[in-house]
């Protein structure tokens, strides 16, 4: 049975990684290219409507946005990577606003990179792949808007995912599919978090 999530708590949004919350929970972070669903499916996985702020905008999310689920750990929504609905001035300073969460917060547990399942393996998603892993960053692949594709097109979109990575690692990272439309996909993503934070416990 999937965790039940009791408490929802919007805590703050950062501007700077150094100005993130003082806390010792984990953290599971969710980022992806621009569009890719993201707020949405952070909506269905805290069963909130309107949690994280959708748009049919892309780029919308520039702060680092934290929440705090049922006073135990923290749900956080990153910007996303890739096109951004903003000035060109203002990508450099996004990038390190990533890049300074993801690489400086003790607290992050793993992130959860969203793959817009109708796609076939976009560059850009796999440059941060990538480089996520040549940082050693511990993170899963999930696959969004799984009811807008056929299943044999999706099984052929993540098989050449699973080809490209194994291209690079011994071993692939853990994988979800989700669809917000068919509510599919919430119990596995919650149920990992549940068992990580279980496993984190018992290390002490």
């Amino acid at each position: 049975m999937a965790m039940k999530i009791s408490k929802t708590e919007f805590i703050c949004s950062s501007k700077d990684a150094r100005n993130c919350p003082e806390s010792d929970l984990p953290e599971y972070a969710f980022i992806g290219r621009s569009n890719v669903g993201k707020s949405s499916l952070i909506n269905y996985l805290a069963n909130r409507n309107k949690l994280a702020r959708t748009s049919s905008a892309p780029g919308r999310t520039r702060l680092i946005n934290h929440f705090l689920i049922n006073d135990e750990w923290y749900l956080v929504d990153l910007p996303g990577y890739g096109y951004i609905r903003s000035v060109k001035s203002e990508r450099p300073v996004l990038k390190k606003l990533i890049s300074d969460y993801i690489l400086q917060r003790t607290s992050l547990t793993c992130l959860f990179v969203l793959l817009d399942a109708r796609l076939e393996p976009q560059k850009i998603d796999l440059q941060f792949i990538t480089w996520l892993g040549m940082n050693r960053v511990s993170f899963v692949l999930v696959f969004t808007k799984k009811d807008k594709i056929s299943s044999a097109r999706f099984s052929k979109n993540k098989k050449a995912y699973e080809s490209l990575l194994l291209q690079s690692w011994v071993n692939l990272p853990p994988i979800f599919m989700t669809s917000v439309l068919k509510k599919s996909g919430r119990e596995e993503i919650l149920d990992f978090i549940d068992q990580t934070n279980r496993e984190l416990r018992r290390k002490g």
